[in-house]
């Protein structure tokens, strides 16, 4: 459903094209979906999933609600309560949007390198 996808547009504070651009999923692919005029394909919808830590069946309305986060076996992944703190802080910050798709087993500690590396290369101080 279009709808939960501009959703998550919103929710992250991204725009379609940058999706596009990361995800490989086309522009022209991103529109059709919109006009309801192709339904999107599960892979290309899988990368889209993925983008925003989704599930498929969540980006497509099948489910419900937001699925808590789970790893590549189904297990539900836990975070401790210092990088939960540390993620929200960062989720205001854009550029470090592409933390939260490595972010999911991450601690703390894990979580400040990336930031240190993600800053060094674009040049914060």
């Amino acid at each position: 459903m279009y709808e939960i996808f501009e959703q998550l547009l919103q929710k992250f504070g991204v725009t379609s094209y940058q999706v596009s651009k990361a995800t490989g999923v086309s522009q022209s692919t991103l529109s059709s979906w919109k006009t309801r005029r192709n339904l999107i394909s599960p892979d290309k919808g899988q990368k889209i999933a993925d983008y925003f830590g989704v599930s498929l069946g969540y980006l497509m309305g099948t489910e419900e609600e937001e699925p808590n986060a789970i790893d590549k076996e189904n297990n539900p992944i836990v975070l401790d309560d210092d990088a939960l703190e540390l993620l929200e802080e960062l989720k205001e910050r854009p550029e470090m949007r592409t933390l939260f798709s490595v972010s999911k087993k991450a601690t703390k500690e894990d979580i400040l390198k990336a930031v240190k590396i993600i800053e060094a290369l674009k040049g914060d101080d």
